[in-house]
């Protein structure tokens, strides 16, 4: 996840804002037959350059609205006639939206959903025919997010809703302590999305008792609930960049929903597990972040990659 961050590189801390626009230089175009791309560039000026249908997975965790000043939406549903609205309610009925008072929610960004929206909608126009899009968001916002998406994208294209639990940190002694993260999991096409659970990492029977000996040792595979660590503090995966999601997390959707060779997109790349764990997978990805540490992390994580602007290539090295 992309926010205002800092690493151990020496570097002054950056906004996650960065650059509007590319300044006199244009990062490389995207091609199918292209190198694995890391840019820095504001997503919201990058993503419209990229042509339609070209990644047959996009995961996105952009930053979790931790604000507290929140305001109400008003939104006057009217109905419309079958098969023309622009929003799909119960029973299939459909809507027409008249958008109010529009939510308002502050943190780093004066306005969530006006900050988040427009992006999503350029993910959803990138989504091959056969394409999944992943958006990895926490108990702020995942029910309002979910309801966003569902106008936008039709609720007959929500496949999942992803638990990844983890035990770690503090705990409220007011409260349930929160210790989990919540991923939306929407396909371009009901009817042609790729998933393939045969290339997934199995995990054990909680009663291996219970099934046959060929059944316990080949394991189950997983549901909607994911239990794993955090990225350890001393582990080879860290990089030092905060909000760093573990490979493990990464490796099961892109293993499920790409393919080799196939392309994957993440544009609040943050520390490049997207990129990496692609990589590993055989996938080719193009990772985007305006943060200029996230890109000198990414840089020396992503060696087979082309990097811009190049200037931030090992930079920490330098």
């Amino acid at each position: 996840m992309a926010a205002s961050v800092s690493v151990d590189t020496g570097a002054a801390e950056v906004p996650h804002r960065g650059l509007r626009g590319f300044g006199r230089s244009r990062p490389p175009a995207w091609s199918p037959d292209g190198p694995d791309l890391v840019v820095q560039a504001d997503n919201a000026d990058y993503l419209p350059k990229l042509p339609d249908g070209a990644f047959t997975l996009i995961y996105v965790d952009p930053p979790f609205n931790t604000g507290r000043t929140q305001k109400r939406q008003n939104a006057k549903m009217v109905r419309a006639v079958p098969g023309e609205g622009d929003r799909v309610g119960f029973n299939g009925r459909t809507y027409q939206t008249l958008l109010g008072q529009l939510h308002s929610y502050d943190d780093v960004f004066e306005d969530y959903w006006s900050f988040l929206e427009p992006r999503l909608r350029e993910a959803w126009r990138l989504l091959a025919e056969d394409g999944t899009l992943y958006v990895h968001l926490d108990y702020r916002e995942v029910h309002y997010a979910k309801v966003l998406m569902d106008a936008i994208f039709g609720r007959e294209c929500f496949l999942n809703e992803i638990v990844w639990a983890y035990d770690y940190g503090a705990r409220s002694k007011s409260r349930w302590p929160t210790k989990h993260d919540n991923i939306l999991v929407y396909v371009k096409n009901p009817e042609r999305y790729h998933f393939d659970a045969e290339a997934v990492d199995r995990e054990p029977y909680m009663a291996p008792g219970m099934v046959t000996p060929e059944k316990a040792a080949r394991g189950k595979l997983p549901t909607d609930v994911w239990w794993h660590t955090i990225v350890s503090p001393t582990g080879k995966e860290k990089t030092g960049y905060p909000t760093q999601k573990p490979e493990g997390i990464l490796r099961r959707i892109v293993a499920a929903s790409s393919r080799p060779g196939d392309w994957v997109l993440d544009f609040f790349a943050g520390s490049g597990t997207t990129g990496a764990v692609a990589a590993a997978l055989g996938r080719r990805y193009v990772c985007v972040d305006s943060n200029p540490q996230a890109v000198r992390v990414m840089a020396d994580r992503l060696p087979g990659a082309k990097v811009y602007p190049a200037r931030l290539r090992r930079s920490s090295k330098a």
